[in-house]
């Protein structure tokens, strides 16, 4: 079979204009021409693959080499998940050539001041109308604890869900509660979501403000702005109303609040706001320069002997 040629990446759709994933499990995955393919004893699903920012790949999959080279193609994060959805394996390319927001990104986690400079501004999209202007980290992770605790309390108390602390273990998924089993699958389909938009933009999930240490700092960061909002009330409703399929109809709901709150579009107006770029700039610039200390960088693909110092 002749294979199609890869979509170049400035005909790709943005990452801002997908959907935010979808969920397969106990399924043999390949591609057909330009669409992920999913069949079980039921049948056959075609899904553009273009279309989506992530595929969450459960138990029971089985992934064609073709099926990765598409996704890979399209920027399009594949995550290999475990039991109810709480591990993260691989992810596709970027759709961003450019380096931009990635140089900005690094620029600023080198940078104390401007560190916490992007540490406040991501407290303030959290909690509006509070003055953190001066405030330390500790100050800001002080402030932050008494929130986020407040905002479980809340969603307890509107739920009737009895809530004491979060308490979960990586290892045991059935060892928590409900409410900590439900709040892991709501995160982890968040953190999927928004690891996806962050490698399509070129950003590093690793370098972060607020999370430090961790493959996966800055997804941790950006998913933070929206849990109060999102992951959190849902996991508390899916528990009140006692869903047999608790991670499920969890993943569900997560998806459907992302789309009806246009998170996926948020987080990239957000990570171009703390970056300090705009949005309009052109990421998708296929040109590769050399570094230069004075003039930041020269052209690429060019004899430079006969500039002084050269032998």
């Amino acid at each position: 079979m002749a294979r199609m040629p890869p979509v170049p990446v400035t005909a790709l759709p943005r990452v801002q204009d997908r959907m935010s994933f979808l969920y397969l499990e106990h399924c043999v995955v390949h591609r057909e021409d330009g669409a992920l393919t999913a069949r079980n004893d039921q049948g056959i699903i075609r899904v553009p693959a273009a279309s989506l920012v992530a595929v969450f790949l459960g138990p029971g999959t089985s992934v064609s080499h073709q099926a990765m080279s598409l996704l890979g193609e399209c920027g399009t994060t594949a995550v290999w998940v475990g039991e109810r959805g709480v591990r993260y394996y691989a992810h596709g390319r970027s759709l961003a050539t450019s380096t931009r927001l990635l140089v900005e990104q690094a620029a600023r986690v080198s940078s104390p001041q401007k560190r916490l400079r992007v540490a406040r501004e991501m407290y303030c999209m959290r909690f509006s109308g509070e003055d953190v202007h001066g405030l330390t980290m500790q100050q800001l992770r002080g402030r932050e604890g008494a929130r986020v605790r407040e905002t479980y309390r809340e969603n307890s108390r509107r739920t009737g869900v009895p809530w004491a602390r979060r308490d979960y273990r990586p290892d045991d998924f059935e060892a928590s509660d409900p409410i900590n089993q439900a709040l892991s699958a709501a995160h982890a389909a968040l953190y999927g979501i928004v690891h996806g938009v962050i490698v399509a933009l070129g950003c590093s999930p690793g370098l972060g403000f607020v999370h430090t240490g961790h493959e996966r700092s800055f997804v941790y960061d950006v998913a933070d702005l929206y849990k109060a909002e999102t992951t959190i009330p849902i996991a508390f409703d899916v528990v009140a109303e006692s869903m047999t399929d608790l991670t499920g109809t969890t993943r569900r709901r997560v998806r459907d609040k992302v789309f009806e709150l246009r998170i996926i579009e948020r987080a990239v107006r957000d990570i171009h706001q703390l970056l300090e770029v705009g949005e309009a700039d052109d990421l998708s610039v296929n040109v590769v320069s050399l570094w230069d200390y004075q003039r930041r960088a020269v052209a690429g693909g060019a004899n430079y002997a006969e500039e002084a110092g050269a032998w």
